[in-house]
């Protein structure tokens, strides 16, 4: 008879609760890593007194579990973590406690009590806005056009793998120039593109979409300013769902 495996060093307290943290990443700290973001999380866990369940063993970690963070230099209002907890809590006394204890700019939006399902399972497309400085709507338009009217827009990206190419616009399920041009926010032209992508493996960023339009002539002069507006189910209407709904209203996804 096989022997059962014993674990190694202390057992740590059981999970009771699982909860559902939508935060934002704003202004200069949407240029941390994400190791930095992990960091400040959990020191903000502990200053708000939130009662973390850990990992066994010798080296406990807390049973934290991130869900597709938006890319260094993006400002996201839809970034999305897990947490265990071993004594139960109400969610919105851990939203307020938490929002107070993280640095400015990464802001706790809601907190909800896990139902059945996978967030992971859920998070299934984004909503983006892109900023472009110096470029005016007919320039964006026109080479918005040539993107989406190209069968296949291959981009390279090197991994820690190595380069890999790999198609951005089947990805790309709709876009278009916002009719409202962002000029006030710099006093230049400032065309600004709406977009929903589909995640998929690897990840189409916003960067790699402007890759494409660079491709097909279309070049703007100063870095983008990208924002993840959303992400969640994609529905029928090509809109992006929020995926803590089913459990807000104890509805199975």
């Amino acid at each position: 008879m096989a022997r059962q495996r014993v674990p190694e060093g202390p057992l740590a307290a059981p999970a009771v609760q699982k909860l559902r943290i939508r935060y934002a990443k704003r202004g200069r700290l949407r240029f941390s890593s994400t190791r930095d973001f992990s960091r400040a999380i959990e020191r903000g866990l502990r200053r708000a007194g939130v009662p973390m369940a850990f990992s066994s063993g010798f080296h406990p970690h807390p049973r934290i579990s991130y869900a597709n963070g938006a890319p260094t230099g993006a400002a996201s209002e839809a970034e999305y973590f897990e947490i265990s907890v071993v004594e139960r809590v109400e969610p919105e006394s851990v939203r307020a406690a938490l929002d107070d204890a993280l640095p400015e700019g990464l802001d706790v939006i809601e907190v909800v009590e896990a139902g059945p399902g996978s967030l992971a399972d859920r998070l299934e497309a984004s909503s983006w806005r892109i900023e472009l400085p110096g470029v005016t709507s007919a320039q964006a338009e026109t080479g918005l056009r040539a993107f989406l009217a190209a069968q296949t827009a291959p981009v390279t990206r090197t991994f820690k793998t190595g380069p890999k190419t790999f198609d951005v616009r089947a990805p790309v399920v709709v876009a278009a120039v916002d009719p409202v041009d962002g000029s006030e926010l710099s006093g230049m032209p400032c065309a600004i593109l709406t977009m929903v992508v589909r995640h998929t493996t690897p990840a189409t960023r916003p960067d790699d979409v402007l890759t494409a339009l660079r491709a097909v002539g279309f070049a703007p002069p100063t870095p983008a300013r990208v924002t993840r507006l959303a992400q969640g189910p994609l529905n029928a209407n090509a809109e992006v769902a929020d995926p803590l709904a089913a459990d807000r209203d104890g509805v199975a996804p």
